[in-house]
Protein backbone atom coordinates (compact mmCIF):
# COMPACT_ATOMS: atom_id res chain seq x y z
CA UNK A 1 0.00 0.00 0.00
CA UNK A 2 3.09 2.35 0.92
CA UNK A 3 4.41 1.68 -2.16
CA UNK A 4 1.76 2.14 -4.59
CA UNK A 5 1.01 5.85 -2.76
CA UNK A 6 4.69 6.29 -3.38
CA UNK A 7 4.77 5.22 -6.78
CA UNK A 8 1.48 7.86 -7.57
CA UNK A 9 3.42 10.86 -6.32
CA UNK A 10 6.74 10.32 -7.81
CA UNK A 11 4.51 9.97 -11.01
CA UNK A 12 2.24 13.07 -10.10
CA UNK A 13 5.26 15.00 -9.25
CA UNK A 14 6.74 14.17 -13.01
CA UNK A 15 3.97 15.17 -14.57
CA UNK A 16 3.64 18.51 -12.58
CA UNK A 17 7.15 19.30 -13.50
CA UNK A 18 6.89 18.12 -17.07
CA UNK A 19 3.55 20.52 -17.42
CA UNK A 20 5.31 23.69 -15.51
CA UNK A 21 8.26 23.60 -18.27
CA UNK A 22 7.06 22.58 -21.05
CA UNK A 23 7.39 25.33 -23.92
CA UNK A 24 10.50 26.46 -22.49
CA UNK A 25 13.72 26.06 -23.73
CA UNK A 26 16.82 25.36 -21.59
CA UNK A 27 18.16 28.41 -21.40
CA UNK A 28 15.07 29.46 -20.00
CA UNK A 29 14.74 26.63 -17.01
CA UNK A 30 16.14 28.37 -14.58
CA UNK A 31 13.10 30.71 -14.46
CA UNK A 32 10.88 28.26 -14.02
CA UNK A 33 12.66 25.88 -10.88
CA UNK A 34 9.80 25.25 -8.37
CA UNK A 35 9.40 26.62 -5.16
CA UNK A 36 6.24 29.13 -3.63
CA UNK A 37 6.58 32.00 -5.99
CA UNK A 38 7.08 32.54 -9.66
CA UNK A 39 8.24 36.27 -10.98
CA UNK A 40 6.97 37.21 -14.21
CA UNK A 41 10.35 37.37 -16.44
CA UNK A 42 9.36 41.23 -16.93
CA UNK A 43 9.94 41.79 -13.38
CA UNK A 44 6.11 43.35 -13.35
CA UNK A 45 4.52 40.31 -11.21
CA UNK A 46 4.90 38.00 -8.41
CA UNK A 47 2.01 35.38 -8.65
CA UNK A 48 1.86 31.78 -6.60
CA UNK A 49 4.29 29.02 -8.47
CA UNK A 50 0.74 27.00 -8.73
CA UNK A 51 -0.54 29.46 -11.22
CA UNK A 52 2.21 28.79 -14.18
CA UNK A 53 1.01 26.78 -17.04
CA UNK A 54 -2.33 26.61 -15.29
CA UNK A 55 -4.35 27.73 -19.02
CA UNK A 56 -4.82 31.32 -17.18
CA UNK A 57 -2.66 34.60 -18.31
CA UNK A 58 -1.54 36.21 -15.09
CA UNK A 59 1.99 37.89 -16.45
CA UNK A 60 1.75 41.04 -19.05
CA UNK A 61 4.72 39.06 -21.00
CA UNK A 62 3.00 35.78 -20.98
CA UNK A 63 5.66 34.32 -19.25
CA UNK A 64 3.44 32.01 -16.92
CA UNK A 65 1.93 30.32 -19.40
CA UNK A 66 5.35 29.40 -21.72
CA UNK A 67 2.80 25.90 -22.56
CA UNK A 68 -0.30 27.01 -22.94
CA UNK A 69 -3.04 29.39 -25.17
CA UNK A 70 -3.85 31.18 -22.52
CA UNK A 71 -1.38 34.53 -23.39
CA UNK A 72 -1.70 36.73 -26.50
CA UNK A 73 2.12 37.25 -25.92
CA UNK A 74 3.30 33.87 -25.30
CA UNK A 75 5.70 31.80 -27.21
CA UNK A 76 5.86 28.10 -27.21
CA UNK A 77 9.51 26.67 -27.74
CA UNK A 78 9.45 23.27 -30.13
CA UNK A 79 12.60 21.53 -28.92
CA UNK A 80 12.76 19.35 -31.87
CA UNK A 81 15.39 16.85 -30.77
CA UNK A 82 17.29 15.83 -34.13
CA UNK A 83 15.63 19.24 -36.10
CA UNK A 84 15.98 22.68 -35.46
CA UNK A 85 14.29 23.69 -32.57
CA UNK A 86 11.98 27.22 -32.98
CA UNK A 87 9.26 29.29 -30.74
CA UNK A 88 6.31 29.23 -32.19
CA UNK A 89 3.38 31.54 -31.04
CA UNK A 90 1.49 30.27 -28.28
CA UNK A 91 -1.97 30.45 -29.64
CA UNK A 92 -0.71 27.74 -31.98
CA UNK A 93 -1.14 25.13 -29.31
CA UNK A 94 -3.21 22.89 -29.12
CA UNK A 95 -5.21 24.01 -31.93
CA UNK A 96 -5.18 20.89 -33.82
CA UNK A 97 -2.85 21.37 -36.17
CA UNK A 98 0.72 19.87 -36.17
CA UNK A 99 3.86 23.01 -35.92
CA UNK A 100 6.43 21.23 -34.04
CA UNK A 101 8.22 18.70 -35.46
CA UNK A 102 8.42 16.94 -32.11
CA UNK A 103 4.54 17.02 -31.75
CA UNK A 104 5.28 18.88 -28.34
CA UNK A 105 2.42 21.50 -29.05
CA UNK A 106 -0.49 19.17 -29.51
CA UNK A 107 0.06 17.59 -26.28
CA UNK A 108 -3.87 17.94 -25.20
CA UNK A 109 -5.40 17.86 -28.84
CA UNK A 110 -7.55 15.78 -30.91
CA UNK A 111 -4.68 15.75 -33.72
CA UNK A 112 -2.19 13.20 -34.17
CA UNK A 113 0.99 14.05 -35.06
CA UNK A 114 3.74 11.99 -35.41
CA UNK A 115 7.51 12.72 -34.82
CA UNK A 116 9.08 14.00 -37.96
CA UNK A 117 12.41 15.95 -36.57
CA UNK A 118 15.18 12.95 -37.09
CA UNK A 119 14.06 12.91 -40.58
CA UNK A 120 13.40 16.32 -41.44
CA UNK A 121 16.85 16.26 -39.83
CA UNK A 122 18.72 14.26 -41.82
CA UNK A 123 17.26 16.06 -44.96
CA UNK A 124 18.85 19.51 -43.51
CA UNK A 125 22.04 17.76 -42.64
CA UNK A 126 22.23 16.72 -46.21
CA UNK A 127 21.53 20.16 -47.13
CA UNK A 128 24.25 21.50 -44.80
CA UNK A 129 26.52 19.43 -46.07
CA UNK A 130 26.11 19.57 -49.50
CA UNK A 131 26.20 23.46 -48.88
CA UNK A 132 29.54 23.20 -47.48
CA UNK A 133 30.76 20.89 -50.36
CA UNK A 134 29.49 23.38 -52.61
CA UNK A 135 31.43 26.19 -50.68
CA UNK A 136 34.29 24.42 -50.86
CA UNK A 137 34.54 23.41 -54.60
CA UNK A 138 33.09 27.56 -54.79
CA UNK A 139 36.35 28.55 -52.91
CA UNK A 140 38.59 26.44 -55.06
CA UNK A 141 37.36 28.04 -58.19
CA UNK A 142 37.37 31.12 -56.66
CA UNK A 143 41.06 30.82 -55.98
CA UNK A 144 41.14 29.93 -59.63
CA UNK A 145 39.44 33.22 -60.80
CA UNK A 146 41.61 35.37 -58.56
CA UNK A 147 44.34 33.86 -60.16
CA UNK A 148 43.30 34.13 -63.72
CA UNK A 149 42.01 37.76 -62.54
CA UNK A 150 45.83 38.60 -61.40
CA UNK A 151 47.21 37.47 -64.98
CA UNK A 152 44.58 39.47 -67.01
CA UNK A 153 45.05 42.61 -64.82
CA UNK A 154 48.88 42.06 -65.85
CA UNK A 155 48.23 41.49 -69.20
CA UNK A 156 45.61 44.95 -69.64
CA UNK A 157 48.34 47.15 -68.06
CA UNK A 158 50.87 45.75 -70.27
CA UNK A 159 48.47 45.81 -73.11
CA UNK A 160 47.58 49.29 -71.80
CA UNK A 161 51.85 50.25 -71.98
CA UNK A 162 51.89 49.22 -75.78
CA UNK A 163 48.97 51.39 -76.71
CA UNK A 164 50.52 54.15 -75.20
CA UNK A 165 54.07 53.33 -76.73
CA UNK A 166 51.72 52.96 -80.05
CA UNK A 167 50.37 56.39 -79.81
CA UNK A 168 53.63 58.06 -79.43
CA UNK A 169 54.87 56.72 -82.08
CA UNK A 170 51.84 57.40 -84.50
CA UNK A 171 52.06 61.14 -83.35
CA UNK A 172 55.52 61.40 -84.47
CA UNK A 173 54.45 59.80 -87.61
CA UNK A 174 51.23 61.82 -87.97
CA UNK A 175 53.00 65.41 -87.04
CA UNK A 176 55.55 64.17 -90.15
CA UNK A 177 52.58 63.55 -92.06
CA UNK A 178 51.44 66.84 -91.83
CA UNK A 179 54.17 68.24 -92.50
CA UNK A 180 54.70 66.44 -95.80
CA UNK A 181 51.08 67.45 -97.08
CA UNK A 182 51.96 71.04 -96.52
CA UNK A 183 55.15 70.77 -98.28
CA UNK A 184 53.09 69.22 -101.04
CA UNK A 185 50.08 71.76 -100.85
CA UNK A 186 52.58 74.87 -100.44
CA UNK A 187 54.54 72.88 -104.03
CA UNK A 188 50.97 72.72 -105.84
CA UNK A 189 49.81 76.41 -105.02
CA UNK A 190 52.77 77.69 -106.25
CA UNK A 191 52.71 75.69 -109.60
CA UNK A 192 48.80 76.78 -109.75
CA UNK A 193 50.07 80.21 -109.66
CA UNK A 194 52.72 79.91 -112.09
CA UNK A 195 50.41 78.39 -114.51
CA UNK A 196 48.08 81.32 -113.60
CA UNK A 197 51.00 83.63 -115.08
CA UNK A 198 51.76 82.07 -117.90
CA UNK A 199 48.43 81.45 -119.27
CA UNK A 200 48.40 84.24 -121.62
CA UNK A 201 51.61 83.31 -122.83
CA UNK A 202 49.86 79.68 -123.14
CA UNK A 203 47.49 81.58 -125.62
CA UNK A 204 49.64 83.54 -127.33
CA UNK A 205 51.31 80.07 -128.20
CA UNK A 206 47.94 78.46 -129.66
CA UNK A 207 47.86 82.16 -131.69
CA UNK A 208 51.10 81.25 -133.42
CA UNK A 209 50.07 77.94 -134.54
CA UNK A 210 46.89 79.33 -135.67
CA UNK A 211 48.59 81.95 -137.30
CA UNK A 212 51.51 79.78 -139.27
CA UNK A 213 49.00 77.34 -140.50
CA UNK A 214 46.69 80.35 -142.17
CA UNK A 215 49.87 81.44 -143.70
CA UNK A 216 50.42 77.63 -145.57
CA UNK A 217 47.15 77.54 -146.03
CA UNK A 218 46.98 79.86 -149.19
CA UNK A 219 43.48 79.20 -150.36
CA UNK A 220 41.98 79.18 -147.04
CA UNK A 221 40.14 76.05 -147.02
CA UNK A 222 40.90 74.86 -143.65
CA UNK A 223 43.68 71.93 -144.90
CA UNK A 224 47.40 72.05 -145.98
CA UNK A 225 48.12 70.51 -149.32
CA UNK A 226 51.47 69.02 -150.80
CA UNK A 227 51.24 71.79 -153.36
CA UNK A 228 50.89 74.71 -150.64
CA UNK A 229 53.72 73.08 -148.73
CA UNK A 230 55.70 73.13 -151.81
CA UNK A 231 55.31 76.88 -151.98
CA UNK A 232 55.59 78.18 -148.36
CA UNK A 233 58.50 75.58 -147.14
CA UNK A 234 62.27 74.97 -147.98
CA UNK A 235 64.92 73.50 -146.53
CA UNK A 236 67.40 75.15 -144.37
CA UNK A 237 70.52 74.46 -145.82
CA UNK A 238 69.18 74.51 -149.83
CA UNK A 239 66.50 77.59 -149.59
CA UNK A 240 66.66 77.83 -153.49
CA UNK A 241 65.49 73.97 -154.04
CA UNK A 242 61.71 73.52 -154.18
CA UNK A 243 60.63 70.26 -151.96
CA UNK A 244 59.58 67.60 -154.14
CA UNK A 245 56.49 65.77 -154.10
CA UNK A 246 57.65 63.12 -151.77
CA UNK A 247 59.21 64.99 -149.45
CA UNK A 248 56.30 67.10 -149.02
CA UNK A 249 53.83 63.94 -148.29
CA UNK A 250 56.31 62.92 -146.14
CA UNK A 251 56.07 66.58 -144.28
CA UNK A 252 52.58 65.90 -143.85
CA UNK A 253 52.91 62.74 -142.16
CA UNK A 254 52.56 60.56 -145.01
CA UNK A 255 49.29 62.28 -146.58
CA UNK A 256 48.60 64.63 -148.86
CA UNK A 257 46.60 67.07 -146.97
CA UNK A 258 46.06 68.31 -142.89
CA UNK A 259 44.14 70.20 -141.21
CA UNK A 260 45.02 72.40 -138.25
CA UNK A 261 44.86 69.57 -135.16
CA UNK A 262 46.71 67.62 -137.58
CA UNK A 263 49.46 70.38 -138.33
CA UNK A 264 49.98 71.06 -134.29
CA UNK A 265 50.98 67.78 -133.66
CA UNK A 266 53.39 66.93 -136.47
CA UNK A 267 54.45 69.66 -139.02
CA UNK A 268 54.13 72.51 -136.70
CA UNK A 269 56.86 70.66 -134.51
CA UNK A 270 59.28 70.13 -137.36
CA UNK A 271 59.21 73.80 -137.64
CA UNK A 272 59.81 75.00 -134.48
CA UNK A 273 62.90 72.97 -134.12
CA UNK A 274 64.11 74.96 -137.05
CA UNK A 275 66.67 72.85 -138.08
CA UNK A 276 65.96 70.99 -141.22
CA UNK A 277 62.83 73.69 -142.61
CA UNK A 278 61.92 76.93 -142.36
CA UNK A 279 58.83 78.99 -143.86
CA UNK A 280 60.00 80.83 -147.59
CA UNK A 281 58.73 84.88 -148.28
CA UNK A 282 55.23 85.05 -148.79
CA UNK A 283 55.50 85.52 -152.59
CA UNK A 284 57.36 82.07 -153.00
CA UNK A 285 60.51 83.70 -154.28
CA UNK A 286 63.53 81.42 -153.80
CA UNK A 287 65.86 82.94 -151.31
CA UNK A 288 63.67 85.71 -150.07
CA UNK A 289 62.42 85.29 -146.44
CA UNK A 290 59.53 86.75 -144.60
CA UNK A 291 60.64 89.24 -142.29
CA UNK A 292 57.94 91.93 -141.31
CA UNK A 293 55.49 89.04 -139.58
CA UNK A 294 56.88 88.37 -135.27
CA UNK A 295 56.05 84.67 -135.99
CA UNK A 296 57.37 84.34 -139.37
CA UNK A 297 61.11 86.30 -138.32
CA UNK A 298 61.30 83.37 -136.05
CA UNK A 299 60.43 80.62 -138.15
CA UNK A 300 62.66 82.51 -140.55
CA UNK A 301 65.55 82.10 -138.52
CA UNK A 302 64.77 79.12 -137.45
CA UNK A 303 64.91 79.99 -133.97
CA UNK A 304 62.16 77.93 -132.29
CA UNK A 305 62.48 78.97 -128.70
CA UNK A 306 61.52 82.60 -130.52
CA UNK A 307 58.23 81.25 -131.70
CA UNK A 308 57.97 80.14 -127.85
CA UNK A 309 58.64 83.00 -125.68
CA UNK A 310 59.94 81.90 -122.38
CA UNK A 311 56.91 82.25 -120.41
CA UNK A 312 55.34 79.68 -122.85
CA UNK A 313 58.55 77.21 -122.33
CA UNK A 314 57.69 77.84 -117.96
CA UNK A 315 53.60 77.30 -118.64
CA UNK A 316 55.24 73.45 -120.23
CA UNK A 317 57.31 73.20 -117.55
CA UNK A 318 54.60 74.02 -115.11
CA UNK A 319 52.43 71.70 -116.78
CA UNK A 320 54.43 68.94 -116.59
CA UNK A 321 55.28 69.73 -112.71
CA UNK A 322 51.44 70.13 -112.03
CA UNK A 323 50.74 66.38 -113.10
CA UNK A 324 54.09 65.61 -110.89
CA UNK A 325 52.57 67.74 -107.88
CA UNK A 326 48.63 66.75 -108.37
CA UNK A 327 49.08 62.83 -107.22
CA UNK A 328 51.64 63.80 -104.44
CA UNK A 329 49.08 65.20 -103.39
CA UNK A 330 46.73 63.19 -103.02
CA UNK A 331 48.81 60.66 -101.83
CA UNK A 332 49.98 62.55 -98.75
CA UNK A 333 46.29 63.39 -98.13
CA UNK A 334 45.32 59.70 -98.16
CA UNK A 335 48.97 58.97 -95.84
CA UNK A 336 47.73 61.49 -93.37
CA UNK A 337 43.64 60.57 -93.49
CA UNK A 338 45.52 56.76 -92.80
CA UNK A 339 47.40 58.05 -89.49
CA UNK A 340 44.63 60.15 -88.63
CA UNK A 341 42.29 57.36 -88.47
CA UNK A 342 45.03 54.97 -87.08
CA UNK A 343 45.99 57.60 -84.21
CA UNK A 344 42.32 57.95 -83.17
CA UNK A 345 41.30 53.92 -83.16
CA UNK A 346 44.98 54.16 -80.51
CA UNK A 347 43.48 56.51 -78.14
CA UNK A 348 39.94 55.28 -78.49
CA UNK A 349 41.11 51.42 -77.74
CA UNK A 350 43.45 53.45 -74.52
CA UNK A 351 40.82 55.08 -73.29
CA UNK A 352 38.54 51.90 -73.23
CA UNK A 353 41.08 50.09 -71.30
CA UNK A 354 41.94 52.72 -68.96
CA UNK A 355 38.13 53.01 -68.37
CA UNK A 356 37.97 48.70 -67.76
CA UNK A 357 41.03 49.32 -65.57
CA UNK A 358 39.64 51.70 -63.42
CA UNK A 359 36.67 49.87 -62.42
CA UNK A 360 36.56 47.99 -59.02
CA UNK A 361 36.86 44.45 -59.80
CA UNK A 362 37.33 42.74 -56.05
CA UNK A 363 40.71 43.24 -53.84
CA UNK A 364 41.95 40.57 -55.55
CA UNK A 365 40.52 41.37 -59.28
CA UNK A 366 38.25 38.22 -58.70
CA UNK A 367 35.79 40.10 -60.62
CA UNK A 368 37.30 40.84 -63.24
CA UNK A 369 36.44 37.40 -65.48
CA UNK A 370 32.85 39.17 -65.74
CA UNK A 371 34.17 42.27 -67.44
CA UNK A 372 32.82 41.80 -71.44
CA UNK A 373 30.65 38.87 -70.91
CA UNK A 374 26.87 38.28 -70.66
CA UNK A 375 24.40 35.79 -68.75
CA UNK A 376 20.86 35.47 -70.18
CA UNK A 377 17.52 34.09 -68.33
CA UNK A 378 14.28 33.19 -69.55
CA UNK A 379 11.39 34.53 -67.62
CA UNK A 380 8.13 33.63 -69.51
CA UNK A 381 7.90 36.13 -72.36
CA UNK A 382 11.23 37.88 -71.30
CA UNK A 383 14.77 37.25 -71.79
CA UNK A 384 16.99 38.98 -68.84
CA UNK A 385 20.54 39.88 -70.08
CA UNK A 386 22.98 41.13 -67.27
CA UNK A 387 26.53 41.92 -68.76
CA UNK A 388 28.17 42.52 -65.76
CA UNK A 389 29.93 46.07 -65.38
CA UNK A 390 28.09 47.23 -68.25
CA UNK A 391 24.18 47.07 -68.32
CA UNK A 392 20.77 45.16 -67.92
CA UNK A 393 18.60 44.27 -70.60
CA UNK A 394 15.17 43.26 -70.94
CA UNK A 395 13.75 42.33 -74.58
CA UNK A 396 10.36 40.67 -75.38
CA UNK A 397 8.74 38.01 -77.85
CA UNK A 398 8.87 40.71 -80.32
CA UNK A 399 12.70 41.99 -80.15
CA UNK A 400 11.73 45.18 -78.34
CA UNK A 401 14.92 45.61 -75.94
CA UNK A 402 14.21 47.96 -72.65
CA UNK A 403 17.46 48.49 -70.82
CA UNK A 404 16.78 48.33 -67.14
CA UNK A 405 19.75 50.09 -65.98
CA UNK A 406 23.88 51.08 -66.73
CA UNK A 407 26.48 49.83 -64.23
CA UNK A 408 26.60 52.06 -61.44
CA UNK A 409 28.38 50.61 -58.40
CA UNK A 410 28.74 48.34 -55.21
CA UNK A 411 26.04 48.36 -52.99
CA UNK A 412 26.51 45.25 -50.59
CA UNK A 413 27.10 45.55 -46.67
CA UNK A 414 29.76 46.60 -44.86
CA UNK A 415 31.04 43.11 -44.25
CA UNK A 416 31.05 42.43 -47.96
CA UNK A 417 30.41 45.48 -50.16
CA UNK A 418 30.87 42.85 -53.28
CA UNK A 419 28.18 40.54 -52.48
CA UNK A 420 25.42 43.21 -54.51
CA UNK A 421 25.41 45.37 -57.67
CA UNK A 422 23.69 48.07 -58.78
CA UNK A 423 22.77 49.24 -62.70
CA UNK A 424 21.02 52.20 -62.79
CA UNK A 425 19.39 54.88 -65.24
CA UNK A 426 17.89 52.59 -67.08
CA UNK A 427 15.29 53.78 -69.97
CA UNK A 428 12.49 55.87 -68.29
CA UNK A 429 9.63 53.96 -67.00
CA UNK A 430 5.39 54.69 -68.41
CA UNK A 431 4.65 56.17 -64.64
CA UNK A 432 7.63 57.91 -64.13
CA UNK A 433 11.12 57.33 -63.05
CA UNK A 434 14.41 55.38 -64.81
CA UNK A 435 14.65 51.95 -64.23
CA UNK A 436 16.79 50.03 -62.04
CA UNK A 437 17.93 46.48 -61.08
CA UNK A 438 19.96 45.05 -57.99
CA UNK A 439 21.96 42.50 -58.98
CA UNK A 440 22.43 39.92 -56.11
CA UNK A 441 25.10 38.04 -56.01
CA UNK A 442 25.59 34.37 -54.00
CA UNK A 443 28.10 31.53 -53.68
CA UNK A 444 27.98 28.63 -56.54
CA UNK A 445 30.03 26.12 -58.00
CA UNK A 446 29.30 28.32 -61.73
CA UNK A 447 28.50 31.78 -63.03
CA UNK A 448 25.12 31.72 -64.29
CA UNK A 449 21.35 34.14 -63.83
CA UNK A 450 19.22 32.68 -61.73
CA UNK A 451 16.46 34.31 -60.67
CA UNK A 452 14.83 37.70 -61.87
CA UNK A 453 12.02 39.64 -59.67
CA UNK A 454 10.16 42.86 -60.22
CA UNK A 455 9.29 43.56 -56.86
CA UNK A 456 7.97 46.75 -57.56
CA UNK A 457 7.24 48.77 -60.52
CA UNK A 458 10.48 48.88 -62.73
CA UNK A 459 12.63 47.75 -59.95
CA UNK A 460 14.40 44.48 -61.18
CA UNK A 461 16.19 42.18 -58.39
CA UNK A 462 18.51 39.70 -59.62
CA UNK A 463 20.16 36.77 -58.65
CA UNK A 464 23.40 36.18 -59.98
CA UNK A 465 25.19 32.81 -59.04
CA UNK A 466 29.39 32.83 -59.30
CA UNK A 467 31.97 31.12 -57.53
CA UNK A 468 33.87 33.94 -56.69
CA UNK A 469 30.78 35.35 -54.49
CA UNK A 470 31.82 32.85 -51.96
CA UNK A 471 32.98 33.62 -48.63
CA UNK A 472 35.57 31.56 -46.24
CA UNK A 473 33.22 33.14 -43.26
CA UNK A 474 30.52 31.08 -44.16
CA UNK A 475 32.07 27.95 -43.11
CA UNK A 476 32.58 28.99 -39.69
CA UNK A 477 28.43 29.19 -39.73
CA UNK A 478 28.46 24.98 -39.38
CA UNK A 479 25.70 22.87 -38.09
CA UNK A 480 23.10 24.26 -35.54
CA UNK A 481 24.29 22.47 -32.38
CA UNK A 482 20.87 20.34 -31.83
CA UNK A 483 20.97 18.93 -35.08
Amino acid sequence: MHFQILFLTVLWCGFVDSRKIRGISSSYKRFYRERKSFLCIDGSKIIPFEQVNDDYCDCQDGSDEPGTSACPRGRFYCTNLGFRPHYIPSSRVNDGICDCCDASDEYNSHAHCQNTCWNLGQRERAYVEGQMRTLDEGLRLKQQLIEEGILLWREKQAQLRELQQAAEDLQIKLEEHRRRKHEADRLREQTLKALDAGDSGFRSQNSTVSSIFQLLDRNKDGSITVDEVQARVALVHDEERILSEDEAVALLGGYHQMDLTEFRHTLWDILTRGDSIKIKHSDGAPGRLLVEDSPLKAADRGDAASLFPLHTTSILSCSSCCKETGPAVEMETTNLKKAEEAYETVNMEMSDLQKKLATDYGTDWEFLFLNSQCYKLKVYEYTYTLCPFNQVTQKNTAGTEVSLGKWGMWAGTPKNQYSQMVYENGEPCWQGGSRSTTVRLTCGTETALRSVKEPSKCQYIMDFQTPVACQPVLKQRGIHSEL
